[in-house]
């Protein structure tokens, strides 16, 4: 096996994908004859077991890379294996509502076997890259405009973003940076209303000045035309740098952004894009409300740790909107960025891939961002990526446009496909329920057919996300974040049918604050399917009682909706709204410092456990602290992104014992003179080994059966409290719409509500 695998691997090498296409083709072709071979009911069982039983030996042998294609080829069979005889076995039901709802309930199943296809395809052979070093001769690298878009970010939020980048390693005479404000527009400082208008006059007045303390550039357009995309193409006419870096106004990049990705530019000149993940350090409302930040890999990584590498292999790494690079030459022959779809990361990224230019995914966190803190900004934020890619789909159809590669195709119909997920998500907790309650017969099988073909199936494709997520995503996460998704994406989607062009540009909310516990306004769909699968179990034991013939299906689908209702647990939980206070957000960290104190001139040994952009906690063994007799104090801590000593004023908040050796100090930084924002920012934000030594210490691996019992933990303990808080808060609940805090949100859940729903 070594051996072959070695002679195809010289033989493939030199092809590309190219080879790898053409060999995957033949091994589908001879998977599809094996896939429609005619064998009884115990041959089958036989033969799903062997392969099972072949699939978890590879697993637990650790999946060597030399198997990654037969692994991946193994499952594909079961899975087609089971589309064939699903098809062909289980469709011939009696009376129109079965039918319709067993093909409702099929086509949902086919949706997801695509998926599935296409997510082995993509990833079959994911391309790692290394940074490609600079020139020593500064003479050699290209100009560099970095772009900060924004529209109504706080300036609080925006210094940091921008004092960032103007830390960041480049000859200060290549680098510019330029805030495109989209607030403080003409257009904005000139509306009817004139408490608007003053707000817009005030935050243009307040981001110029911004700009000129930090020496970069402000950038204020006539009228909001074409949201980000316009604001960008805005200030391509006002700036000339040969390569353009694009930051969301909450992305704070490393010193180290433009020495890790500047070099892949050099080395071709088709290259028109270098992206790099999204790093996020503060929770989603998710994580955030079942407590589990820091506990799980985060949500995004299966896309920026594994997908975009194998999108990569294929040359379809594509733009996502912010931590990229990209070649003005290359944005200029096709107009700047796109503006056809509220997605128009993706959508420059097709329009390029389809003139023969090249893309770069480079897996290396150089920017540190923020997540929409509250569930309302989240599906915010979902909504506009589902509409935008199902845009894509309908007006620039990945397999109409001239230009692209077989692969590339197959690729940008994977990433807009997938976007699909709500109506599966939605029928696959409804099938169940139509059987349960009404008695439907949508799935025509018995037990043994259940166990010889479905049953090999799901694990099949389980055992397959294990292998390929395993440490960036684990089992039923998915299912939780697209049922959480499901509810609003899928209306969303239904009206860009209706009208493709009709979705505009809905800004995330960012830097929103909880003063309170409360329930989403945005959950009360989430309660009726509840209670609709806790009727369903209750409609399900009866009919096991009452009808003994049909048995063997009540206890297959009884398992199903158990597992619907777990789902629905852990979602009820993340529904109940956290209180989020602090403005910014603390991580981990460990330094070296020493803190002098005001009053003794004391040198105090410490440690930093966790930093901000406002603070810190020390670390102090508790045999040297002295009596504070002053809350002043200098600190000197080591700044990796700097190779040295920072010292920064500190204002000491508390000192608590920790244990019995250990006090923690609490600290805020207070000078606010440049300098002082720029060693901070630099601490905080410029290193990147700290974002991917957190990020391998996430990425965790957990088997499909403990991910099972987290998920039942979960459900079982934060939605029990959930139902607690609703008999508590019920009248406070009512009371809130007087409230200013959390009253805004609970507006705009309903506007997201109605604007997701509308007709």
């Amino acid at each position: 096996m070594k051996i072959l695998t070695k002679h195809l691997h010289a033989m493939l090498d030199p092809l590309g994908n190219r080879a790898l296409l053409w060999v995957w083709a033949g091994l589908c072709v001879l998977g599809g004859l094996l896939v429609v071979a005619n064998v009884d009911l115990g041959a089958q069982l036989w033969l799903a077991a062997v392969i099972v039983i072949l699939l978890l030996a590879l697993r637990h042998i650790g999946h060597p890379e030399r198997y990654r294609a037969f692994f991946l080829f193994l499952a594909a069979f079961l899975t087609l294996r089971y589309v064939y005889w699903r098809t062909t076995h289980t469709l011939s039901l009696d009376g129109p509502a079965d039918m319709a709802m067993a093909l409702l309930l099929y086509i949902a199943e086919l949706y997801g076997i695509v998926v599935a296809m296409l997510g082995i395809f993509v990833n079959i052979r994911p391309l790692k890259r290394k940074p490609v070093p600079l020139p020593a001769d500064p003479s050699l690298l290209p100009t560099v405009d970095v772009y900060i878009p924004t529209y109504n970010e706080s300036p609080e939020l925006l210094e940091v973003t921008l004092r960032a980048a103007m830390n960041i390693r480049y000859p200060a005479n290549k680098l510019k940076v330029y805030l495109l404000d989209d607030g403080g527009t003409v257009q904005k400082r000139g509306q009817a209303d004139e408490a608007k208008a003053l707000d817009a006059i005030t935050r243009h007045k307040w981001l110029r000045k911004l700009c000129q303390r930090h020496g970069a550039h402000y950038i204020s357009r006539a009228r909001n035309e074409h949201a980000k995309a316009g604001n960008i193409n805005a200030a391509l006419k006002e700036s000339h740098g040969e390569l353009i870096v694009i930051l969301d106004a909450d992305h704070v990049p490393t010193v180290d952004f433009l020495e890790k990705t500047v070099g892949f530019f050099l080395r071709d000149e088709k290259l028109f894009l270098v992206q790099t993940p999204h790093f996020f350090i503060n929770p989603d409302p998710i994580e955030k409300n079942l407590r589990i930040f820091g506990q799980i890999p985060s949500e995004n990584e299966m896309f920026y740790s594994v997908i975009q590498h194998g999108l990569d292999f294929w040359n379809s790494a594509f733009f996502c909107g912010s931590a990229a690079v990209l070649r003005r030459r290359c944005l200029e022959e096709v107009g700047g960025i796109a503006g056809t779809s509220i997605t128009e990361d993706a959508e420059t990224a097709l329009d390029l891939h389809a003139r023969g230019y090249k893309s770069v995914y480079l897996g290396i966190p150089l920017i540190s961002g923020l997540q929409p803190e509250t569930f309302t900004g989240f599906i915010t934020q979902r909504v506009r990526w589902a509409q935008g890619m199902v845009q894509i789909f309908l007006l620039k159809n990945p397999f109409r446009v001239p230009g692209l590669k077989l692969w590339q195709r197959l690729c940008y119909f994977s990433s807009s496909f997938f976007w699909f997920f709500g109506y599966a998500r939605l029928m696959f907790l409804l099938a169940p329920l139509a059987f349960l309650l009404f008695g439907l017969h949508i799935y025509k099988a018995t037990l043994t057919d259940f166990l010889a073909y479905a049953l090999p199936h799901v694990i099949g494709v389980m055992l397959v996300s294990d292998y390929l997520f395993d440490k960036v995503r684990w089992a039923f996460v998915s299912e939780l974040y697209e049922l959480l998704q499901s509810m609003f994406s899928l209306p969303a989607i239904f009206k860009v049918f209706r009208n493709p062009r009709a979705p505009t540009f809905q800004v995330t909310p960012k830097g929103e604050h909880l003063d309170e516990d409360f329930i989403s306004q945005l959950s009360g769909p989430f309660y009726l399917v509840y209670l609709a699968v806790v009727v369903g179990m209750g409609a399900g034991i009866w009919r096991y009682v009452n009808f003994p013939l049909e048995r063997d299906i009540v206890l297959v689908t009884l398992a199903w909706n158990t597992l619907n209702l777990l789902l629905l647990n852990a979602a009820i939980g993340a529904l109940f709204e956290r209180r989020q206070r602090r403005a910014n957000p603390r991580m981990p960290a460990d330094l070296d410092a020493e803190l002098i104190l005001h009053g003794s001139g004391a040198h105090l040994p410490c440690r930093v456990d966790d930093l901000s952009a406002s603070g810190a906690r020390l670390l102090v063994p508790s045999a040297q602290l002295p009596p504070l007799t002053s809350d002043l104090a200098v600190i000197a801590i080591y700044n990796p992104a700097l190779l040295r000593y920072t010292h920064l004023s500190v204002h000491i908040h508390n000192a608590r014992p920790l244990d019995a050796h250990q006090h923690t100090l609490g600290i805020e930084f207070v000078d606010v003179a440049v300098q002082q924002v720029a060693e901070v920012v630099a601490l905080v934000h410029g290193d990147s080994q700290r974002w991917q030594d957190y990020r391998k210490e996430r990425a965790r691996k957990l088997g499909i059966f403990a991910s099972l019992m987290l998920l039942v933990r979960l459900g079982g303990r934060y939605a029990l409290q959930h139902y607690y808080s609703i008999l508590i808060t019920a009248g406070r609940f009512l009371w809130l719409r007087l409230k200013p805090a959390p009253v805004a949100l609970v507006r705009q859940g309903r506007r997201l509500w109605r604007w997701t729903w509308a007709g």
